[in-house]
């Protein structure tokens, strides 16, 4: 384990992994996040500014929320992002589903595992052995 300073409040605690922020902050910044995901709820129009004002957060750490797809703007909102690799407009998340299906049919393609040349015994003599690919 390493000892490092929180991000947030610059008091020492034992890192694990993850964010570098202490388990008291990272307690406040989750009662954070479910305050701002009832607001939304109650206040599905609201923008991403006002609900960043409202909620006493900001606009950063909105975006990661919805970016890690732990908040989703309703259908009728008009808070959208744009897809990271082809800019489509998207409700959360980094990426589209098309996108999504593009990379995990690529990341599927480089595991499948391809058939091995079968290998003949040939024998035209008794005294050699011969091999065809």
């Amino acid at each position: 384990m390493e000892v490092k300073a929180c991000r947030s409040c610059k008091r020492l605690f034992n890192y694990m992994s993850g964010p570098v922020i202490c388990p008291a902050c990272k307690d406040e910044l989750e009662k954070k996040f479910y305050e701002v995901k009832e607001y939304i709820r109650e206040n599905p129009k609201q923008g991403i500014k006002e609900i960043a004002d409202a909620c006493d957060t900001t606009t950063q750490q909105l975006q990661q929320w919805v970016r890690e797809e732990r908040l989703e703007f309703s259908a009728d909102s008009d808070i959208t992002l744009s897809c990271e690799s082809c800019g489509a407009s998207i409700r959360t998340g980094r990426f589209c589903d098309k996108c999504k299906d593009k990379m995990a049919n690529s990341m599927s393609a480089l595991y499948e595992k391809k058939p091995e040349p079968k290998i003949e015994k040939k024998s035209n003599d008794g005294n050699h052995m011969r091999f065809q690919r």
